[in-house]
């Protein structure tokens, strides 16, 4: 089950990247559902999937804090 949510999370912030508010929102949902080994691979995802959207990259520092 856990790893659904997992999967979900990265579905709803590729949908919602076009708005960096409403990403940094959901990103914020995700730290509160995900476990610490969850937040370590949504990190990696996360600089992965952030590599050509420059206007993304800085809700990384999210994770990391959290993490």
């Amino acid at each position: 089950m856990p790893r659904m949510i997992y999967d979900y999370t990265k579905s709803v912030l590729e949908r919602v990247s076009f708005d960096p508010v409403l990403f940094c929102k959901e990103l914020r949902k995700a730290i509160k559902n995900l476990l610490p080994y969850e937040l370590e691979q949504l990190k990696k995802w996360l600089t992965n999937f952030t590599s050509e959207k420059p206007e993304l990259q800085p809700y990384i520092s999210i994770v990391n804090v959290a993490g």
